[in-house]
């Protein structure tokens, strides 16, 4: 016996099988390749359909459950899926096509890929026993899943973790529109654009990211400058870690969770400045429980959201 989990993102999907015990028996990635509406919906069908059959050679054990993680808001009351990354995905009825095109009758379950980070945490990671976790998730966007009381919080609207809207800093300008001041300034993509604005102003800075056409700076291109001990670089990380600890000190004041875990594309690199956004977060958060809370990197890497979709499964068994 074993269960299927898919986790959608806005350039791939990864699908794997679970053993009950959470081992992977199976994994595959797929490129969304430019796909958009209701292509991104047959892929995810094909892949079910694939797993299901038995077609790939890995996979010998019947799939007795199914999750589905979508980079996005999953409304749970309508089944339906708004993906800005997805073109076509603003009402993407996806609970209803998935149950209409399986073969038989098998437990579907969806969510957000902010709640399949922390869920992936619980299950197999870092988060394994605790009841009150955040996992804050720095990539393109940014993210937080948030678990309380053992229970994901999904809010009124089922909109809960936006943290990417932030606000921490001022006055409001008409660039966070968008995406909002946290995403925009420490985000994959924000650290990106804070360079860009820096390269613009410094005109006399003439280091490793002058090299490069500024659309084409991106955030490995600092990290890298960074180690290589370029000033420009290191002032947009160390704006972003001020970023990232003033967030969690917010997290931490608002939900006393006994840990904040960071992942996502960006932790990765960024994990090397935890102690630097720990010591941010003490300055700004309730000064009791910034003492009871743990700060780290996730322990998942990249899959943090498929073991997520794994654990999405099991909770659709036992629905």
């Amino acid at each position: 016996m074993a269960v299927l989990g898919l986790d959608l993102g806005g350039t791939k999907l990864a699908s794997a099988v679970f053993s009950l015990q959470g081992d992977i028996i199976n994994k595959e990635t797929i490129p969304l390749g430019g796909r958009t509406g209701t292509e991104v919906g047959h892929l995810i069908l094909e892949q079910i359909r694939k797993f299901l059959s038995g077609s790939d050679a890995d996979n010998t054990q019947e799939i007795e459950g199914i999750g589905v993680s979508v980079p996005g808001i999953y409304y749970a009351d309508t089944g339906r899926v708004w993906a800005p990354n997805i073109p076509g995905w603003e009402e993407y009825p996806l609970l209803d096509e998935i149950r209409q095109n399986l073969h038989r009758r098998i437990p579907v379950k969806i969510d957000s890929d902010r709640a399949a980070y922390i869920l992936g945490e619980s299950w197999q990671g870092v988060a394994q026993g605790i009841q009150d976790a955040i996992f804050v998730a720095v990539g393109t966007g940014i993210g937080a899943g948030i678990l309380i009381d053992g229970k994901i919080l999904r809010g009124a609207n089922d909109i809960a973790g936006a943290i990417g809207w932030l606000a921490l800093s001022k006055p409001y300008y008409p660039k966070y529109d968008v995406c909002g001041d946290f995403e925009y300034h420490a985000s994959g993509d924000g650290l990106a654009r804070v360079a860009r604005e820096l390269l613009s102003r410094d005109k006399k800075y003439d280091g490793e990211l002058r090299q490069i056409e500024p659309e084409e700076v991106t955030g490995k291109e600092i990290f890298a400058a960074c180690e290589n001990g370029d000033p420009l670089a290191a002032k947009v990380l160390q704006n972003a870690i001020e970023y990232w600890g003033r967030a969690a000190a917010n997290l931490v004041s608002l939900f006393n969770p006994e840990k904040i875990i960071f992942g996502g594309g960006v932790f990765g690199p960024a994990a090397q400045f935890l102690p630097e956004i720990r010591k941010e977060a003490e300055q700004w958060a309730q000064p009791i429980s910034i003492q009871h809370v743990t700060i780290e990197a996730t322990s998942l890497g990249g899959d943090a959201g498929l073991y997520g979709t794994g654990k999405l499964a099991l909770l659709a068994l036992e629905s």
